[in-house]
């Protein structure tokens, strides 16, 4: 069978999509050839060339540097993702198939939160935190990305239960089922794909979060970016530690995206098409 050449890729298409991608990938290039190279070793002139022996030092000294806030981003990540990911489903359904009078009103208003810029609040966040205590700890800090997270989570929540017929709802309230009950047995089971995106989206956001992380939290609370940040302060700075920080750093995200993104496009599309 003949095949259309109107249907073949173009060369040209290929050749673009290449030199995009190294232009894309020039800056990992730099920040890994520059983690495993001696400080003598960094310079203008050689900046571009690899290595002449690799050196793993950096890497040591990073981890030694970075452990206790690599933790405290773990902690802040994984605690922010799974508590806004619970709130957000029960919000959604509550949205979705629990309808009360107004609640399009205060949905709309809810969902508001999400074109509200970090910088915008980031001022009455700090004067909130400080007025409750919570002001330079970590639990302060989970609690804004549990608030800043919620209206995307509900969002992507109602938007997926929305897909579920409402039938499921009237047998269950003909079984005299309650509201945790069909939560919980029905709904609740069936939202693994949205819990994946939701996390997914979660992790990545408050993983690679700065500027709360070095305004709202100090000391021994500080999450990673604040600490990769300090990494690269002063006047002589050894490139190939900051480098070596900044590769440990992203090892989390590039895992999730790399092992988990398939699961993160099939969550996406899940529910698009209503059975």
């Amino acid at each position: 069978m003949a095949v259309n050449k109107s249907t073949r890729p173009k060369w040209y298409i290929y050749a673009l999509l290449i030199f995009m991608s190294i232009v894309f990938l020039i800056p990992a290039y730099m920040t890994v050839i520059t983690a495993f190279k001696n400080p003598q070793e960094i310079n203008l002139s050689t900046a571009w060339l690899p290595p002449v022996k690799p050196d793993v030092v950096s890497f040591v000294k990073a981890i030694n540097l970075i452990l206790p806030n690599f933790l405290n981003s773990l902690i802040l990540t994984l605690s922010a993702t799974a508590i806004s990911a619970i709130i957000g489903s029960l919000n959604g359904f509550v949205f979705s198939k629990k309808a009360f009078p107004g609640s399009d009103l205060i949905f709309t208003l809810f969902i508001f939160g999400m074109f509200i810029p970090y910088e915008i609040i980031l001022i009455p966040l700090f004067q909130l935190l400080k007025s409750i205590g919570l002001y330079g700890s970590l639990f302060g800090l989970i609690v804004a990305h549990v608030v800043y997270g919620l209206p995307i989570v509900t969002l992507l929540f109602r938007n997926y239960y929305d897909q579920i017929d409402n039938a499921i709802v009237e047998a269950a309230s003909m079984d005299r089922v309650g509201f945790f009950g069909l939560y919980f047995r029905i709904f609740l089971p069936i939202s693994a794909p949205c819990f994946v995106v939701v996390c997914i989206w979660q992790f990545t956001q408050i993983w690679n979060e700065f500027m709360w992380g070095i305004t709202l939290t100090s000391g021994n609370s500080q999450p990673i970016t604040v600490k990769l940040s300090q990494l690269a302060g002063g006047e002589a700075v050894k490139w190939n530690e900051p480098m070596a920080g900044a590769i440990l750093a992203a090892l989390p995200v590039l895992f999730i995206m790399v092992f988990l993104g398939k699961y993160f496009i099939r969550g996406l599309l899940a529910g698009s098409i209503k059975q």
